[in-house]
C-alpha cells in the first residue's frame, strides 16, 4: 500500500452534483482538493433527474420561501455560467379544479415571478387551452391554463463541467476510486483509497467533505470515530420514456388526486420524459430501477390528461434514482424538505468531517457556498465568492447567445449535418472546437458507430472526461445510447477497449 506524502486542504467523497460543485469552488479558491468517485462522474441521482433547472412552483405550498428564493435566483446564474447546458423551458399547467383552485394557482405564480428578481425568464400568463396549440394533446374537459418559465438541464453534463473547471484549478478527481477508510492523525484526515483493480493507497487532508448523497449516512461506517446528527429519508424518483406525444417544445405540469406533479418533458426531439414518482426507498441506492407500481402510477397521471392515452407497450426507456432528502420528520415524501442540511464533526483540535444532506440540482452552485463557508474557515482560510460570473468550461459564448453560437459553429465546420452540429454545441459548448480540431470532413471524425455517434467523439470523452465505459460515454456524456440499436452500443463497448484512461 502506497502513501501519498502530500498534504490536501480537502479529501471530497462523492463525484455528483454537489461534490464536483465543491470541488469547482474550492480549487478556484487556491484550495488543493482531491475528489474520489467510486464510480462514473454524476453515475448515480445526478443523472436521474427530472433535468430541471426550477424554483420548485409546488413548494410555495409547504413555505420554503427561502429554497424557491434561491433556485430562481440561481436559474438567471446558471442561464449565464452555462448556456449550452441549461435554456430556457415554457411549462404548461392545466388547471384540473378538482385540484387547487385557480386563485391559488395564480398566487403561487405571481410569487415565482417576483421571488427571484426575474431578468431573462418571461413572466406567468394565462392559456386558453381550447384555441391554444398547446391544448391539442390534452382532453377536452381541460380548458384553461397557465403557462410560466423555468429551465432545462443536462444533468450530467453540468456535473462534468463543473470537474473540468475544478480540474482546470489544480483539483485531482479520480473516478473508479472509492474511499476504503478514513481515520484522524495528527491532526489530519488519513485516508485509504483504492482505485478499481489496484492496490489501495494511503492519502492525507485537513478536512474532509462527505458529499456521497444516498450514501452519505452508510459511509459513516468507514469514518473512525466519527459521528452524525442527521439522519437522510433515500426516496426513489423514476421516469418513463416515451414516443415523442405532442408538437412544440413546451413542457406540461399535470396536478394529480395525491396532490403531487407529474411533468411531460420535451427530450432528444424524440421523445417525452414522463416523471417523477416520490416511493420511499431502501437498500442499495445502485441498485434503484422502476417498479410496477410506478410504471403504472406514471402512464395513469399523464391517461388523466392526454387526449390519446399511452400504454405500457409505448415505453422506450426508464430511468431511476434515489434522492438523499434531509429527514425533517415529514411523513409524507412529497411535503419533505428539499432544501439541505450540513453537519460538521469537529472535535477540538482534530480535522473536520463535513457531511452534506439533501439538496437538488438547481441550487448546487449556493450549496458549494455555503459548505465551504462552513469548513474552510476551520482550515484558517476566508471564503471567498467567485463561480457565480465565471462561466464553465465551454460555457464562454459571447453574451450567453447559444443561437449565435451555434450558427458560427455551423459556419466552421459547414461538413457538419445541422442535427450533429447542434448537438455537438449543447454538449461542449465551446470545448465543441477543441474536440474538432483539424477536421475538414465526415471521415475526418473517424469510424462512425451510428446516430450521429463517430470515433472522434468517443476518443474525446474518454482523453478529456473521465469516461472509461460504453454506458458513461452512451448515458452520461451523451444520451444516444437511447438511439443507438444493441449492436451499435456494443461496437462502443468494444471501441472503449475496456481501459481506464486518466485525462492529463
Amino acid at each position: 500500500m502506497s502513501v501519498q506524502h502530500f498534504i490536501h486542504d480537502l479529501l471530497i467523497v462523492g463525484g455528483g452534483i454537489n461534490g464536483a460543485g465543491i470541488a469547482r469552488d474550492a480549487a478556484g479558491q487556491g484550495v488543493s482538493v482531491l475528489l474520489v468517485e467510486q464510480g462514473d462522474l454524476a453515475g448515480a441521482t445526478s443523472s436521474a433527474s427530472s433535468k430541471l433547472i426550477h424554483g420548485g412552483l409546488r413548494y410555495l405550498e409547504y413555505r420554503e420561501f427561502r429554497l424557491v428564493r434561491e433556485a430562481l435566483r440561481e436559474r438567471e446564474v446558471l442561464l449565464r455560467i452555462a448556456p449550452h447546458l441549461v435554456w430556457p423551458l415554457r411549462f404548461i399547467l392545466p388547471h384540473d379544479a378538482a385540484q387547487r383552485p385557480a386563485w391559488m394557482i395564480r398566487l403561487g405564480l405571481f410569487l415565482y415571478d417576483h421571488l427571484g428578481g426575474r431578468e431573462k425568464l418571461p413572466g406567468s400568463r394565462g392559456v386558453n387551452l381550447r384555441t391554444a396549440p398547446e391544448g391539442a394533446i390534452l382532453r377536452p374537459e381541460f380548458v384553461r391554463g397557465f403557462e410560466y418559465a423555468d429551465c432545462w438541464a443536462d444533468d450530467a453534463r453540468l456535473v462534468v463541467a463543473n470537474a473540468l473547471d475544478a480540474r482546470a484549478h489544480g483539483a485531482d478527481i479520480r473516478v473508479r476510486t472509492a474511499l476504503v477508510s478514513a481515520k484522524r492523525a495528527e491532526g489530519l484526515w488519513e485516508a485509504k483509497i483504492a482505485r478499481a483493480g489496484q492496490a489501495p493507497e494511503t492519502v492525507r487532508a485537513r478536512a474532509l467533505v462527505n458529499a456521497t448523497g444516498p450514501w452519505a449516512t452508510a459511509l459513516f461506517e468507514r469514518f473512525e470515530g466519527a459521528k452524525t446528527r442527521y439522519r437522510l429519508a433515500l426516496v426513489q424518483g423514476s421516469h418513463i420514456a416515451v414516443p415523442r406525444l405532442y408538437e412544440g417544445d413546451q413542457a406540461y405540469i399535470l396536478q394529480n388526486p395525491d396532490k403531487r406533479i407529474v411533468f411531460l418533458l420535451p427530450f432528444l426531439g424524440a421523445f417525452t420524459i414522463i416523471g417523477t414518482t416520490d416511493t420511499p426507498y431502501a437498500g442499495d441506492p445502485s441498485a434503484a430501477a422502476i417498479t410496477p407500481g410506478e410504471t403504472e402510477y406514471l402512464i395513469a397521471a399523464a391517461n388523466r390528461f392526454l387526449r390519446k392515452p399511452i400504454a405500457q407497450a409505448d415505453i422506450k426507456w426508464s430511468y431511476s434514482g434515489v434522492r438523499p432528502l434531509y429527514d425533517d420528520g415529514s411523513i409524507n415524501a412529497s411535503a419533505m424538505t428539499r432544501d439541505y442540511a450540513f453537519d460538521i464533526d469537529a472535535p477540538e483540535g482534530a480535522a473536520p468531517l463535513l457531511t452534506i444532506y439533501g439538496g437538488k440540482l438547481t441550487t448546487y452552485r449556493k450549496l458549494a457556498q455555503h459548505a465551504l463557508r462552513k469548513i474552510l474557515p476551520r482550515l484558517g482560510r476566508e471564503p471567498k465568492k467567485w463561480t457565480s460570473g465565471a462561466p464553465l468550461p465551454g460555457g464562454d459564448i459571447p453574451g450567453a447567445d447559444f443561437a449565435a453560437f451555434r450558427r458560427a459553429l455551423g459556419e466552421e465546420f459547414p461538413f457538419l449535418p445541422p442535427a450533429l452540429a447542434q448537438r455537438y454545441a449543447r454538449l461542449y459548448g465551446t470545448r465543441a472546437r477543441q474536440m474538432l480540431n483539424g477536421a475538414r470532413a465526415p471521415a475526418d471524425l473517424g469510424e462512425a458507430v451510428g446516430a450521429d455517434l463517430y470515433e472522434r467523439e468517443i476518443a474525446f470523452l474518454r482523453e478529456t472526461e473521465w469516461a472509461t465505459t460504453a454506458d458513461d460515454v452512451l448515458w452520461r456524456r451523451t444520451k444516444v445510447g437511447l438511439v443507438l440499436s444493441p449492436e451499435q452500443r456494443v461496437n462502443v463497448s468494444k471501441m472503449m477497449g475496456g481501459r481506464t484512461i486518466v485525462p492529463a
